[in-house]
């Protein structure tokens, strides 16, 4: 379903799910952000932050693009400085966060590759950990990879994380409150996939 994009999003986009209630959060500039995610056959890498901005909650491996850098040249950085590999990583999507009261918004370009050299080595920042996407099979628990664990991560992942992990191009924003306990609640969001050109 084609609908009205919320301020900030751009594009030949489709509707893939939408929620909360008010109006879109106002912002004056965007800070730009990359997130990069490793998948192979049924499997995820997520890091657990140690540290920092989202720290107990499972992402990504990303952060700031810092002055001079492309956001792919980011994205590369940050994968080695969290995670200790390298990858081809390919543009994935794009997502935009506005907390309440910020003036600022988050502009966060996600990244993926389904290859990588090196091992996952956890960093002062991020400790690496695979996730199955898929439901657990087998008999032998001790092979079963743990489910990417939504309930640590942040508001908003189960809705575009699937889109990832099929390959499909998204765009999506997030409007949120910061709650008393210093957690982001999620007051309203848009997803969307990207329609193909051709």
């Amino acid at each position: 379903m084609i609908s009205i994009l919320p301020p900030g999003l751009e594009g030949n986009l489709v509707e893939y799910v939408q929620g909360g209630v008010g109006d879109w959060l106002p912002f004056d500039q965007k800070r730009f952000y990359t997130n990069a995610f490793i998948i192979q056959d049924d499997k995820i890498l997520l890091g657990m932050k140690k540290r920092g901005f989202g720290i107990n909650k499972y992402n990504g491996f990303g952060g700031k693009v810092e002055p001079g850098e492309t956001l792919t040249q980011a994205a590369m950085r940050e994968l080695k400085e969290e995670a200790g590999i390298d990858a081809p990583l390919q543009h994935a999507g794009s997502l935009l966060f506005m907390a309440k009261g910020a003036g600022w918004a988050f502009q966060i370009e996600i990244f993926s590759a389904h290859s990588y050299s090196g091992t996952p080595t956890e960093s002062d920042e991020m400790r690496p950990e695979w996730f199955s996407f898929t439901s657990p099979a087998g008999s032998d628990a001790d092979a079963i990879v743990p489910p990417i664990p939504y309930e640590t991560m942040w508001d908003g992942d189960a809705h575009w994380l699937p889109l990832l992990v099929r390959g499909q191009k998204f765009v999506g924003r997030v409007d949120a409150v910061t709650q008393d306990d210093g957690e982001f609640a999620m007051t309203r969001h848009w997803f969307g996939t990207v329609i193909s050109d051709n």
